[in-house]
């Protein structure tokens, strides 16, 4: 059986591959395009994930993970930088949030852990992060899937391959495994 931990990290490592997946479907010019004045450029985006993560994440069972030098609002600010450096962003701020999880086990989800002086469990503030990282991983595909110019490769079952994909799924041994076995978007 595995244990919620290690399904979280699954999880995690599941969300950092489909957003790499997509970064690397646009074009260099396509990372700092914005729909409007009021939405976030995958760069944004990005910057915004790396600034949380490391908040959230450094020294996470001692300090609130509302860093004081955490600049949130500076995140969305519009600033075109190169693709090197948001990669150097996302690679940091996963990099911080996977060495976290590595320092606890199980037996510490029930922990009390501090966000914005609010109380969580490890295991609730686990959970909001997968849900908060989720929400921004798919916004970086949406965006990454109208810009892409060279035809979209789908980072899921493609269109009208449903069929094909559930037969797989049937034509196997029921099991218990978790969902991410075998998808090779977690190397």
């Amino acid at each position: 059986m595995i244990s919620y931990l290690d399904s979280a990290k699954r999880q995690f490592k599941m969300y950092k591959a489909l957003g790499e997946k997509a970064m690397l479907q646009i074009g260099d010019e396509q990372l700092n395009w914005a729909a409007n004045e009021d939405s976030n450029s995958v760069a944004a985006i990005v910057k915004h994930l790396w600034g949380n993560m490391m908040s959230r994440w450094t020294d996470f069972l001692t300090t609130d993970g509302e860093k004081p030098w955490r600049q949130r609002d500076a995140e969305f600010e519009a600033e075109h930088p190169d693709r090197a450096t948001i990669m150097k962003w996302w690679e940091e701020g996963w990099q911080c949030l996977f060495t976290a999880l590595e320092s606890i086990t199980d037996s510490d989800l029930e922990r009390i852990i501090y966000i914005r002086n609010e109380g969580h469990t490890i295991l609730e503030a686990i959970n909001r992060q997968i849900s908060h990282y989720s929400y921004h991983v798919g916004q970086i595909v949406y965006i990454s899937k109208l810009r892409s110019t060279d035809g979209w490769k789908s980072l899921s079952i493609p269109r009208n391959q449903s069929s094909v994909y559930n037969a797989g799924k049937f034509s196997e041994e029921k099991g218990i495994r978790h969902f991410t076995d075998g998808m090779d978007n977690l190397k």
